[in-house]
Parts: C-alpha cells; structure tokens; sequence
C-alpha cells in the first residue's frame, strides 16, 4: 500500500467517524495538510469553504447554538487569527465545538514563518480553556474522536484535534 492511499484512508477514516460520532456541519479555511480531510469531509458530509477562520468560528457558533457540533477545520495561523474570537465568544459561553488545527512549524515542516504558531498554538490553547487532542496515525481514529465528542457533547465545550503535518502525509 502507498503512502498516499493509507494518508487518505487516515483522512476519511476520521471524518467518517466524525460523522458517525454526530458532528456537523463543517467549516474550513483552505489548508494543504487538512486537504485530504477536505476532499473526504465533501464528498461525504458536505462542506462550506469560508474565507476567514474567525468567520468560520463566528458561524460554528450559530450552529452550535441550534443544537449542532460544529467543526471548524483550520490552519494554526488562522488559530491566532481566531483567537478573540474564541476569547470573547467561544470561551466565555462555552460554546461547544470542535477546532481541527493543522500544526504547521512543527517537524516535518520546518519553514521559518510558521514556528513561532508551532510553539503558541497548545499554550494558547491552553490558556483559552480548549482542551487538546492530538491527532495519533497509528491509534484507532474511533477513540480520539470518542474523547472530543465526549468534550464538545457531554461536557458542552469546545476541544480542538491537533493535526500534525506527517499524519496525513504532508511533506515539507
């Protein structure tokens, strides 16, 4: 088996489960390590490509309001950029939804602009009271998804999955 055939099985592997597991509707910001879970999440969900993450939050958050879980999928430069509004909406309300970051400036990707969200994106995190989850190629995408929908459903607030650039096959 390729590598590429089993990164794409990865990808909608766990936007299967995803769904599966209730979430929706999904929103994202175009970024070439969640491309696989794009292309899986539109063919089997449906998703709506919104130009901004913040704007992507802003509409989670409706929708979180109407009852839905909600997924953003982002990059983690646009975190930052979403950062006040996860501060000053998402946090305070406890809006439950799920972040998808991609964790660009992390190895394997090692470009200079990308390093300094590399190291913020978890304290940040952290900091806003979003629990994490990494995403792991090589445990069952079942039991991670399980722990975030326990998070964002059960518990009613917002968790993010940290997608590494290597676990759908992104190479620098």
């Amino acid at each position: 088996m390729t590598t590429t055939v089993q990164d794409v099985d990865i990808a909608a592997d766990l936007c299967a489960e995803l769904v599966t597991a209730g979430f929706g509707p999904f929103l994202g910001t175009p970024c070439g390590i969640l491309s696989p879970m794009f292309t899986a999440l539109d063919d089997l969900a449906g998703l709506l490509t919104v130009a901004r993450e913040d704007n992507a939050v802003g509409i989670a958050a409706g929708a979180s309001l109407a009852g839905r879980l909600p997924v953003v999928l982002m990059q983690n430069s646009g975190f930052g950029q979403s950062i006040n509004a996860i501060a000053s909406l998402v946090e305070p309300y406890r809006i439950p939804m799920l972040l998808v970051i991609s964790m660009r400036g992390i190895d394997p990707d090692p470009t200079q602009e990308n390093l300094v969200m590399g190291r913020l994106t978890e304290p940040l995190l952290a900091q806003l009271g979003v629990e994490a989850v990494t995403l792991d190629a090589d445990v069952p995408r079942a039991p991670q998804v399980e722990r975030v929908h326990r998070i964002v459903a059960a518990e009613g607030r917002p968790a993010a999955l940290l997608v590494p650039p290597a676990v759908f096959g992104w190479r620098a």
